[in-house]
């Protein structure tokens, strides 16, 4: 009898825990291959399809609240959702003082950095004037030249905005998520190439994670599934293109453009 009531109460408690439910704030913004949100709460992209995964394997209950981007940590912060993606230890540290924040292990790879005509790659920091930043961006790495006034930061309210402005010679550059305005070139603006990664420039490397004030067992449960899943969750990164080529000087671009290249490389090493 004892043994029944233990293995009835062991399947209560599993059953809770599998059926727990979480409020997951995202962004809303469009920033494919990664993610995009909308004003209706519509959200895709490779997070939505990893929250997705995360979901079906742990067991869990998850609810997707599309929010203003900066609205995010005033509602972990207030309690108002359970967790927040993408989130970083480095992001808004004095804002986040007074709480202990719970970060999962790295979810995604990322590149931010300058985005420049072909002809414009190799010139140097030196040659870099006018650097367009899409509003809420922080160029890191060129604060102090544009303290100094050696170099003027141009708004872009945008991140087509931003592509304009480099394409038609008002900026000599934009500072971006390498992927992203790779991503918007190769397949929205239909210009795979106009504008490549010059890795020579300061450029910041990170990470993506799940972070949650309340609810570390979230978290444990999140980083369980990416150490379990880790193949199925590769396979979501290929699928999606996420960290395409960012251990190359090839950052975002389409892996038939980086054969190209290559091909152009050997020729003309060859040739000399």
């Amino acid at each position: 009898m004892k043994t029944l009531i233990a293995s009835i109460a062991l399947t209560f408690v599993t059953t809770a825990l599998a059926e727990q439910s979480y409020v997951i704030g995202v962004e809303q913004a469009d920033f494919l291959p990664h993610y995009s949100g909308d004003s209706q709460g519509n959200y895709r992209g490779f997070a939505r399809d990893l929250l997705d995964q995360f979901t079906a394997h742990a067991g869990v209950r998850l609810t997707l609240r599309v929010m203003p981007v900066d609205a995010l940590l005033p509602a972990l912060l207030a309690g108002q959702i359970d967790a927040k993606y993408p989130d970083n230890p480095s992001w808004s540290v004095q804002a986040k003082s007074a709480q202990q924040v719970h970060y999962s292990q790295p979810v995604v790879n990322y590149v931010d950095g300058v985005m420049v005509a072909p002809r414009r790659v190799g010139l140097g920091i030196d040659g870099l004037r006018r650097l367009a930043v899409v509003d809420g961006w922080t160029p890191r790495g060129y604060e102090d030249r544009i303290r100094a006034n050696q170099m003027q930061m141009v708004s872009s309210n945008s991140l087509p905005r931003m592509v304009r402005q480099a394409l038609l010679k008002d900026t000599d550059g934009g500072y971006y998520n390498v992927v992203v305005a790779a991503y918007y070139l190769n397949n929205l603006r239909a210009k795979p190439g106009v504008l490549v990664f010059d890795p020579d420039l300061p450029h910041t490397r990170g990470t993506f994670h799940l972070s949650s004030i309340e609810h570390s067992d979230l978290i444990e449960r999140f980083d369980r599934f990416l150490t379990e899943q880790r193949a199925e969750v590769a396979a979501l990164k290929d699928k999606h293109q996420v960290e395409a080529n960012l251990s190359s000087d090839y950052i975002g671009m389409e892996q038939w453009k980086v054969d190209f290249l290559e091909r152009q490389k050997r020729k003309h090493a060859a040739g000399d």
